[in-house]
């Protein structure tokens, strides 16, 4: 079979292919458990749920409330009192049933009410926070109708209409390995009811997680920013019977206290006076506040246009005085009606907390933002390691901390789930682990690397394919950097590593006249100065950055580099030069140059169970999306795929880009004749066949990360689908098998040592029992050696196999995959394909981001329709690099 015709070969038409459809996929069952390994007694984060009343009935209730002048009851905070007062007062004609309320419009009960359709008329002596005090609106009596339309009527009308009767049986069934389409909605009866549980409590709710207002649960990040500690909980259907899932999670949050005191922390300034208002109005819109006036609660709709001093309104006169009223200052209303002289907001804006025609206007220093504010723009780097630093928890400090929120939830009291039967545990599940054995590593001259706790190292040892470097440069655009140091240890070290490395070329140092420019800009200087110099093409640009996070320079010298030149380059910005950080970038160089640092010995031989013994591809697939508050930054879907048949260490990228916040790979088929596949798929096959002695792969493993398990059926299909028609395409009568796998890091199961040990669980760990699916085909493997905090494992969801796989070999192909991560000399927690897709994707994202800043250079991207909504397309990368593990 020729290259060109594995690519545009066909005899059928292409609709024809088009239209294959295949019956509904649904996830497999799981074929049986593991046995492999040493056995460890384990502690898990899940709660054991006794039900006593699993014939019962849940039964459904729309709520909807009213004030008597029609306007809709608005706020969850109001919702809950004016329920709680509906139960107060009409108790009997609730038969003194016990509910559970989601906030909103949505309301459970256990057992049926006397009627399908209530009603009732109720009066609430406080409804909103949002009342009188402050100076403006509320100190006027004229306009009856504005006034009546802040105060809102407190007479309320509250309707209750049954909606559905979910059985607390389709739990029961589930438990049972059966299929039960209201299991969801029981379960989620049983997550709102802890979720009101929360809500008595005063607790912030995010979510499935609730945050208690307590200062010892606060995180300081800086600019006025906390992390919140709090608890995530869910019910989940295990092989051990029902559990409630618990853990710690942390939410970040504005820090309480004075306004002004914020404003400074935020902008990061030491003196009221260096505040920007600007910024200021727009960091303050929408938040609340409680005032020392009045001791109620408002929310921020702005500031005033000028100072506290000069900001009048029209006081009117009280009934008896002479004249209609006067013009005066907030400042001297202050000052003369409330005997409260202000010291330091004069000279500052008024807070407004009415509308922008008709203000009310508090001083500044009077004002206080109330706790427990989410905060939802993204971290800074510094705030991010704060939080990371600050919010690890050892394993027995977790444990402890998970105990003691269960234990002051008291959910033994609460009326509801003991209405319903339901009683939690509050000791931790004990479960059982199995540690597989780390697999053996081939390095240079045949030497034989064991692992030990997940790592390895280099010393006294080559790696097993190593480069020739003999064209490379360094480019510096840092000051504080002893390049020649750094040369030196390059290549003493490289040397020892089997890397024969020549010295560079020349080092080229920005010229500092360029170091107040653009970033696109900079680099632009910098390759005309490197491209005048240079005789022809290096192999390697080794590029020296400012900052070591988030270096503005880095989007553009990458897409230089990759896209343009086609240059390899590693960027770094060291602030320890030694033999280690050397040696760990010389891992990364090796391998972007088409070396290789270690083999798996069961690739070298080749051994693999099933992979071995015919042509096999293994892809990772992921999907990032941008930062929040980027809602307009397309997604970028990359998925990489093995090379070299045996081998399961090297691997090629395929990236695109799609609508935005779009999880599901929209490109890995993308027919634009009927000769023609432009999609990610055909291009990773292509490669695979040109690498692999002109083999077309017999069996296709995907792993796939980022999606939870609502996305899992469309994975399952409409990706998989996309991928058999890519291979459909380029040949009708070629059926390879398939296996599909997903790969999960955003969960809450942890796994502790029994007996109290502080350790995390040892690399290698695997549990496919009690805490895992009762039905489906599912095991949590903790690969790598947590050092820091608690160990967070990865949940392996197995959705499909044809290939016929033991538990055993698949647990074992995974534990593998962890160790060809050819970046570092560690075990990595998940997949090494999965990792690479996610830096594939990363680094392109850095392409588009460089656009969006880039005033002056014209993307030779275009435009690609992914989804609803055209997209850029993202830059191609050169000829020269696109084959290579560029991404490590």
């Amino acid at each position: 079979m020729s290259t060109k015709g594995l690519i545009v070969a066909r005899e059928k038409p292409f609709q024809q292919t088009k239209n294959v459809s295949t019956p509904m996929r649904v996830p497999m069952r799981r074929p049986g458990l593991g046995s492999r390994g040493q056995r460890i007694p384990l502690l898990t984060n899940h709660f054991q749920v006794g039900m006593n009343k699993s014939k019962d009935d849940f039964y459904h209730y729309s709520i909807a409330m009213q004030y008597d002048d029609g306007t809709p009851v608005d706020g969850k905070c109001v919702g809950r009192k004016v329920l709680d007062k509906v139960k107060e007062v009409y108790g009997k004609e609730l038969a003194y049933k016990e509910f559970a309320y989601d906030g909103e419009k949505t309301l459970f009960t256990g057992g049926q009410l006397p009627h399908k359709r209530l009603e009732f008329m109720i009066v609430l002596d406080d409804i909103s926070a949002s009342t009188s005090g402050g100076s403006g609106r509320q100190e006027r009596e004229g306009n009856r109708k504005r006034v009546k339309q802040f105060f809102r009527s407190k007479k309320i009308k509250v309707q209750f209409n049954l909606a559905a009767i979910i059985p607390m049986q389709a739990i029961a069934n589930v438990l049972r390995g059966q299929n039960s389409g209201q299991f969801q909605e029981a379960v989620r009866v049983l997550d709102i009811i802890l979720r009101q549980n929360a809500a008595k409590q005063g607790c912030l709710l995010v979510r499935q997680s609730f945050f208690h207002n307590s200062p010892r649960n606060f995180i300081e990040v800086g600019g006025g920013v906390l992390g919140c500690r709090g608890f995530h909980s869910s019910f989940q259907a295990t092989q051990g019977g029902l559990s409630l899932n618990m853990d710690v999670s942390t939410t970040m949050i504005l820090k309480p206290g004075p306004v002004v005191n914020f404003l400074m922390e935020n902008q990061h300034v030491r003196d009221p006076y260096q505040i920007d208002w600007y910024k200021a109005k727009r960091m303050l819109k929408n938040l609340k506040i409680v005032t020392y006036a009045s001791k109620k609660e408002y929310k921020i709709t702005g500031l005033s246009d000028k100072p506290c001093r000069q900001q009048m309104f029209f006081l009117k006169a009280k009934r008896g005085d002479y004249g209609d009223g006067v013009e005066i200052s907030v400042y001297e209303y202050y000052a003369q009606y409330k005997q409260m002289p202000l010291r330091d907001s004069a000279n500052f804006p008024c807070i407004n907390v009415g509308k922008p025609k008709k203000p009310t206007y508090f001083p500044l220093e009077l004002c206080e933002l109330v706790s427990l504010q989410r905060y939802t723009k993204s971290l800074s780097n510094v705030q991010r390691v704060s939080l990371v630093e600050k919010s690890r928890q050892k394993p027995p400090e977790r444990m402890s901390t998970l105990r003691d929120g269960l234990r002051s939830s008291k959910y033994e009291e609460d009326m509801m789930l003991r209405s319903a039967g339901i009683s939690i545990s509050t000791e931790l599940m004990p479960v059982e682990g199995r540690v597989l054995s780390a697999p053996k590593l081939r390095v240079g001259n045949g030497d034989v690397i064991f692992p030990r706790n997940g790592k390895w190292n280099f010393n006294n040892k080559t790696l097993v394919h190593p480069v020739k470097l003999e064209r490379w440069a360094v480019v510096n655009f840092s000051a504080r950097c002893d390049i020649p140091y750094l040369v030196d240890t390059m290549m003493r070290c490289a040397d020892m590593k089997g890397i024969s490395m020549d010295p560079p070329f020349d080092v080229f140092e920005e010229n500092v006249q360029y170091r107040r420019q653009s970033a696109p800009v900079r680099v632009e200087k910098m390759f005309e100065y490197v491209k005048s110099k240079l005789p022809r093409p290096p192999q390697l640009l080794l590029c020296i950055l400012p900052e070591r996070k988030n270096s503005e320079l880095y989007g553009p010298w990458k897409r230089k580099n990759l896209s343009d030149n086609g240059i390899a380059t590693q960027c770094i910005a060291p602030t320890k030069v030694n033999d280690q950080y050397i040696t760990n970038v010389l891992l990364k160089i090796n391998a972007k140059l088409g070396g290789m640092n270690s083999l798996l010995t069961v690739e070298h031989v080749p051994s693999l169970p099933l992979v071995s013994k015919s042509p096999t591809m293994i892809l990772g697939m992921d999907v990032s999306h941008g930062s929040p508050g980027q809602s307009y930054m397309p997604s970028i879907a990359a998925a990489v795929s093995s090379r070299h048949w045996p081998l399961i260490s090297r691997y090629r990228a395929a990236v695109r880009t799609q609508s935005p916040k779009t999880e599901i790979i929209a490109n890995l088929f993308n027919p634009v004749s009927d000769k023609v596949d432009k999609g990610i798929v055909n291009e990773l096959l292509l490669d695979f066949y040109n690498t692999s002695n002109h083999r077309k792969p017999e069996q296709i493993i995907i792993f796939r990360d980022g999606v939870s398990e609502s996305e899992f059926n469309q994975v399952l299909n409409l990706e998989l689908d996309q991928i058999i028609k890519a291979c459909k395409f380029i040949e009708e009568s070629w059926s390879p098998k398939f296996m599909v796998i997903i790969a999960q890091k955003r969960h809450h199961t942890k796994f502790f040592q029994a007996g109290g040990s502080a350790d995390n669980v040892p690399p290698g760990t695997i549990v496919d029992n009690k805490v895992c699916d009762p039905k489906n085909n599912d095991f949590y493997m903790c690969s790598h050696a947590g050092t820091l905090g608690t160990s967070r494992p990865t949940h392996y969801h197995v959705l499909y196999d044809e290939l016929g796989f033991s538990a055993d070999d698949l647990q074992e192909l995974v534990h593998s995959l962890s160790y060809v991560y050819q970046r570092s000399s560690t075990a990595v927690s998940l997949v090494a394909p999965v990792c690479y897709a996610h830096l594939a994707a990363a680094q392109m994202s850095q392409f588009i981001k460089f656009d969006e800043m880039s005033e002056t250079g014209s993307s030779r991207g275009g435009v690609t329709c992914a989804g609803p909504v055209p997209v850029q397309e993202i830059p191609r990368l050169h000829k020269n690099v696109v084959n290579s593990m560029f991404f490590c």
